[in-house]
């Protein structure tokens, strides 16, 4: 099992799905392919650090409030981020965002993502590994 990150179809929306040897992993990847909405994350230089952490009483809900803080942290701080850093602890996750603020002209963005849905939430083992998906509303 190796990491990596994929869309998938949804309507006027996007699906997010993040494949990762570890649950942690699978959550990095789902954050990749978050920002690969926005921009093409290998573009975005990890020159600066933001600490999240978030709590849910589940794993799906835990995803959704992750890439929930991402895009609060995004709009917020006007960044975008392209690594990730995440430790899970049971319902606890504490994570860094690597990136830089955003650049129109460098960057690109494509579209604005609102936020996580609840939309096709899932977080699972898969063949050795873990699945973290939902659908992201833009």
């Amino acid at each position: 099992m190796y990491n990596h990150w994929e869309h998938f179809e949804h309507g006027a929306d996007i699906g997010v799905r993040g494949i990762g040897a570890t649950k942690a992993g699978a959550f990095e990847q789902a954050a990749l392919a978050l920002t690969a909405v926005i921009t093409d994350p290998q573009q975005v230089a990890a020159v600066e650090a933001v600490h999240i952490t978030c709590e849910a009483p589940d794993d799906e809900l835990l995803l959704a409030g992750w890439l929930n803080a991402l895009v609060y942290e995004m709009a917020v701080r006007r960044m975008l981020f392209g690594r990730f850093h995440v430790d899970l602890h049971g319902t606890h996750l504490d994570a860094q965002a690597m990136g830089e603020p955003t650049s129109v002209q460098r960057h690109q963005p494509a579209v604005e993502v609102k936020g996580a849905t609840y939309t096709a939430l899932r977080v699972a083992p898969v063949d050795g590994g873990w699945l973290a998906q939902t659908v992201v509303d833009v």
